[in-house]
C-alpha cells in the first residue's frame, strides 16, 4: 500500500472526497493495526458552505484545526457523544475538510467489532453486521477515535490514508446528511457513496 502524502489533501476539498472513496484509512493503536476501506465521504468549504463549522472564515477552539495544513485529522464531538473524524484539505489557512462517514473493514475486524458492540465478529447480530460502520459516529468508536486525535498528522504513523491499487470505485453523488440549517448549501451535491 502507497501512503498518501499531503500533496493528495492539498487539493480541491470537493475532488478529494471523490477520490478518497475507495482508498484505506489505517489506524494504529495499541500494537495493532485497524483499517477499512473509505465508502463514504462529505465535502465541506468553509469560505463558501454555510454547513462547515468555519464558514466564512469563523475561527472558535473549536475550528481551529480546520486551518491546519492539508492532511491534518479534525476530529469534532456532536450531540456530546459522537466522534466525527474529517481530513482538512486545501492550502493552509482554508478552512475546508472532508467528512469520513462510513467504512468496511479490512483488517482488525475482530478488534473493531468489540469496540462497537463489545462482542466478537461470529456474536453480531445482521443488523449490526449491516450497520457495522456506516456512520461517522460508528467509524470512530471502531478505531478509537476521540478528540485527543484532533490535529494528528495524516501523513505520520498512527493515522493515515492508503492506496493498495485498487481500481476506482463507480460511486453515487448526493446530498449532504443532517444539514437542514444550512440555507442553500443543503442542496450542494457534495456527499459520494459506493
Amino acid at each position: 500500500m502507497e501512503k498518501l502524502g499531503r500533496e493528495f489533501f492539498d487539493r480541491d476539498t470537493v475532488a478529494v472526497a471523490r477520490d478518497l472513496l475507495g482508498k484505506v484509512l489505517v489506524r494504529r493503536v495499541d500494537g495493532m493495526t485497524l483499517s477499512g476501506r473509505i465508502t463514504e465521504t462529505e465535502a465541506y468549504v468553509g469560505r463558501v458552505d454555510k454547513a462547515c463549522h468555519a464558514y466564512g472564515y469563523r475561527r472558535t477552539a473549536r475550528t481551529e484545526t480546520l486551518f491546519a495544513p492539508p492532511g491534518t485529522a479534525y476530529i469534532y464531538l456532536i450531540y456530546g457523544i459522537y466522534h466525527c473524524l474529517n481530513f482538512v484539505t486545501e492550502p493552509e489557512g482554508e478552512p475546508s475538510a472532508v467528512l469520513l462517514r462510513g467504512l468496511v473493514p479490512v483488517e482488525g475486524t475482530a478488534e473493531m467489532a468489540r469496540r462497537r458492540f463489545g462482542k466478537e465478529p461470529e456474536q453480531l447480530t445482521s443488523y449490526q453486521k449491516k450497520h457495522f460502520l456506516d456512520g461517522p459516529g460508528k467509524v470512530c468508536m471502531a478505531l478509537g477515535l476521540t478528540r485527543a486525535q484532533n490535529g494528528l498528522d495524516l501523513t505520520g504513523e498512527e493515522l493515515f490514508l492508503a492506496d493498495d491499487g485498487s481500481p476506482r470505485p463507480s460511486f453515487h453523488t448526493g446530498t449532504r446528511i443532517g444539514i437542514d440549517y444550512a440555507e442553500e448549501a443543503v442542496h450542494f451535491p457534495w456527499r459520494f457513496y459506493l
